[in-house]
């Protein structure tokens, strides 16, 4: 997948990530319940899963905005990809671990849909940490915690100042007044995104939920 490596003297957004990637390197993260009243009725009467359906809103929108798909080359240039696929994990009863495996972002959900169950079935099962081979880097970290709801998150990378793609937390859905709400986690680099970009994310992530038609 194309990666676009920014001329940084020319872009606009130069000294913002000089500031927050050498300066003062920040990351920041953001715990929000999303309203899936109207949505969790539709995947229960159509009968699909809850996680692979809440998995495509989020890559519709990370691939709708540039600031969400950033990432930097071999060489540490930072740039952005044409398209970012989600890489999720796969809990084990057994052994109460889990395998990251990844699925091919399509803007057309019922491919995407029939791609992850394609996924999961042949790479769900693995032991390893990873199992469907990666071919690219384009990948955004998608988890989930379903055994609890939660007000915050946070996660703590030794590496994370030079970690630019978007990381979401999923936890248990629940019940407050009619409604049904999704807490869910997002932490980003402030480098390449501002609380304003986050805040558009959520709002429109919001906004598909209450409108998408499965």
């Amino acid at each position: 997948m194309n990666f676009n490596k920014i001329d940084i003297q020319n872009w606009k957004r130069a000294d913002a990530f000089k500031h927050y990637s050498a300066n003062i390197p920040c990351t920041y993260s953001m715990c929000v319940n999303i309203d899936i009243t109207k949505l969790l009725k539709q995947i229960k009467d159509k009968q699909l899963k809850v996680f692979p359906v809440i998995l495509y809103g989020i890559a519709h929108i990370v691939n709708l905005h540039r600031e969400f798909r950033m990432a930097t080359d071999e060489d540490g240039n930072i740039g952005y990809y044409e398209k970012t696929n989600p890489c999720f994990t796969v809990f084990h009863d057994e052994t109460e671990s889990i395998t990251d495996v990844w699925t091919e972002y399509n803007e057309n959900f019922k491919l995407f849909y029939d791609h992850y169950l394609h996924d999961m079935n042949s790479y769900g099962n693995g032991r390893a940490t990873t199992s469907k081979p990666t071919q690219e880097n384009n990948l955004f970290t998608v988890s989930c915690i379903p055994w609890v709801s939660f007000t915050g998150f946070n996660l703590n990378l030794q590496k994370g100042y030079d970690y630019f793609p978007p990381i979401f937390t999923m936890g248990k859905y629940f019940s407050d007044n009619q409604k049904v709400l999704l807490p869910l986690s997002i932490q980003v680099h402030h480098a390449v995104c501002d609380g304003f970009h986050l805040a558009r994310f959520i709002n429109e992530l919001q906004e598909w939920a209450k409108e998408f038609i499965l």
